[in-house]
């Protein structure tokens, strides 16, 4: 029982690095370059905003009523990081001279959800460039985090001592930090023809953070969830 408890606790991990290699199958045997690379990269973004909604959607609250907080949350987030999310998209193909002119231009939706508009619209551009071989690795990242999800969050109950405000904050910490690592090695990379050993020392820096990220993110909640246990 114990052995089959530590393999349940393995297989995010497990589905993260998984989906961290699959970008080394696209450069070895599918052509990626740099850009692939990035933009798969950037796709996990979109993932990490997804699965962060329906974090919010399902945190314990301390009473119903509380409930109506969220109403507030999550049209908010999909604001700011769907703004955030977009703008990187943006620059991203902008960078690699990818994408449609015009693309971030027309304000057709009211007021601030115009930044949702703009991140559906780079979505839209960025899986119509993607080649049917990366869309199918994008499923595979989509259901890494999902497999996190199901498991951290609502089996192993860390929904229970998570908070909305510190939930809306968190993907900027990791986006933040790695993306500006990944940006900045897919211009290098790129700017010398997408060498193979590069673009794989690339992937190979973002599956170790990712990991060190994780365990760091679950280890606490999980510490968090004990003493939630040990002093109600």
């Amino acid at each position: 029982m114990k052995a089959a408890k530590q393999y349940l606790s393995d297989v995010p991990l497990i589905a993260l690095v998984a989906a961290n290699v699959v970008p080394v199958a696209g450069v070895l045997f599918l052509g990626w370059d740099a850009f692939y690379v990035v933009l798969f990269y950037w796709a996990e973004n979109v993932a990490v905003g997804f699965y962060t909604i329906l974090k919010i959607a399902c945190v314990k609250v301390p009473h119903p009523a509380a409930h109506l907080g969220k109403l507030f949350a999550i049209p908010f987030f999909m604001v700011h990081y769907g703004g955030f999310t977009g703008i990187h998209g943006l620059f991203v193909l902008g960078m690699f001279k990818k994408g449609s002119e015009g693309l971030g231009g027309g304000a057709d939706w009211p007021c601030f959800l115009v930044f949702v508009q703009l991140l559906l619209n780079v979505i839209r551009e960025a899986y119509s460039i993607m080649p049917a071989n990366m869309k199918l690795a994008m499923a595979a990242l989509f259901a890494s985090h999902g497999v996190s999800f199901v498991y951290n969050y609502l089996i192993r109950g860390e929904y229970a001592v998570s908070k909305v405000d510190k939930l809306m904050g968190e993907p900027y910490g990791r986006v933040v930090v790695m993306h500006i690592a990944i940006l900045a090695g897919g211009f290098f990379t790129m700017s010398l023809g997408s060498p193979v050993a590069l673009l794989l020392a690339l992937v190979a820096l973002k599956t170790v953070v990712d990991v060190k990220l994780h365990r760091r993110e679950h280890q606490r909640k999980q510490k968090c969830l004990k003493t939630a246990v040990a002093h109600p």
